[in-house]
């Protein structure tokens, strides 16, 4: 009797096992298997939110089909401790393996709502815009000038949980103007208690929370352009005539405020270039600005003759070589430009047209410049209302 019974357990301890390790496999195989989504979705994980609240809200939208192998599965895989609050966006047919990556490997949130902060080089602007799932586009909410009052609906969407907040600097600001400009933003704390040496902060898009402090975010924009004229002095061409990272950087703002165009920025570092390695003046209007201006804010007028030729440590229609610091915050386009100029013998430039976006005209000899120079005088005189 006694052989009966223990052949009887160990057959059924030997289905007990088949059946485990069938419902392991098949386990694993939902786990990784495409999931039940027809189209995106945008899924929200609050702070202090857990894995299973996560499940529950993934089974409401139809995006897993079992909370508890998706539960199991990031237990298994040890990232059920990994969860990241945020936004994301989980495409269609996603597996429950790469919705448990999304979730917990942190960065930028993906979707939903967001405000972002701009502080442009004319001006400032905060927008609210919100992702639509669908078709993987933000559609904008709300604009409105950080100067003037805040619309009504501004802080509902501030003050929103799920809302998520970036600053946004353009290439080509001053380190004066983030300054003043992140003193509107009005998720961030405290003050920035010096200005920021000017070109040291990199343009750029910054995902911030409330309550970040507006001295923090101005160390990240530090470190992150210092990590971009690192790397572009270490691969820099040879031969150039800078002594130091901080005459590359200051050439690459003058580059930046020189031209907005993107293909051009190569060529307009080498005209600078090959002036400075020919012991020609630079001759570039935007040096002579900020030393009027001296970076707070925009001119607003044009340049007079007197202030051309006044002798200042920014007129470069004066001194000799560059002017002893940068006038703007450069991009990553710039400073790489600065460090790796386009090979040419040009030595000027002019506007195209009186669109600046048009870019311009080079030439090698003063004879081909007066020339471009003409064709722009004949547009700016056939220019209605002149």
């Amino acid at each position: 009797m006694w052989r009966n019974i223990a052949s009887n357990a160990l057959t059924f301890l030997v289905v007990v096992v088949f059946l485990f390790g069938g419902a392991l496999i098949w386990a694993q195989n939902e786990y990784s298997a495409s999931g039940p989504l027809d189209a995106p979705i945008c899924l929200q994980v609050a702070r202090g939110s857990n894995f299973n609240r996560v499940s529950q809200d993934l089974e409401e939208q139809g995006a897993i089909s079992s909370g508890m192998i998706f539960r199991l599965g990031a237990d298994y895989t040890e990232k059920a401790g990994q969860l990241k609050a945020g936004a994301y966006l989980v495409p269609e047919r996603a597996s429950m393996t790469e919705i448990t990556d999304i979730v917990t490997k942190g960065g930028a949130s993906t979707c939903g709502t967001e405000v972002v902060y701009r502080i442009g080089v004319n001006s400032a602007l905060v927008q609210v815009r919100e992702l639509d799932p669908a078709v993987g586009r933000y559609t904008e909410v709300l604009e409105f000038n950080p100067a003037e009052p805040a619309p009504t609906e501004y802080a509902a969407f501030r003050d929103d949980m799920s809302t998520r907040f970036r600053v946004s600097l353009a290439e080509g600001v001053t380190s004066w103007q983030v300054v003043q400009e992140l003193g509107q933003v009005d998720v961030l704390d405290g003050e920035v208690a010096n200005l920021p040496v000017e070109g040291s902060l990199a343009p750029d898009s910054y995902e911030v929370t409330k309550g970040d402090g507006r001295g923090a975010l101005i160390e990240r924009m530090q470190m992150a352009q210092q990590v971009i004229l690192d790397n572009a002095w270490e691969n820099r061409a040879e031969g150039l005539p800078y002594e130091s990272k901080n005459e590359a950087l200051t050439m690459a703002s003058i580059v930046e405020k020189e031209t907005g165009n993107a293909e051009e920025r190569f060529l307009v570092a080498s005209v600078f270039v090959n002036r400075l390695e020919r012991g020609m003046r630079l001759q570039t209007d935007p040096t002579v600005i900020y030393g009027i201006t001296n970076g707070q804010g925009v001119l607003g007028r044009g340049i007079r003759q007197s202030e051309l030729r006044a002798e200042t440590p920014y007129n470069t229609y004066v001194i000799a070589g560059l002017p002893p610091t940068p006038i703007a915050n450069p991009g990553r386009a710039a400073i790489e430009a600065a460090l790796n100029p386009a090979a040419s013998d040009f030595i000027y430039f002019v506007a195209k047209t009186l669109n600046p976006a048009d870019g311009h005209n080079f030439a090698a000899t003063l004879d081909e410049h007066n020339s471009n120079v003409a064709a722009y005088r004949k547009l700016e005189a056939a220019r209605p209302n002149q």
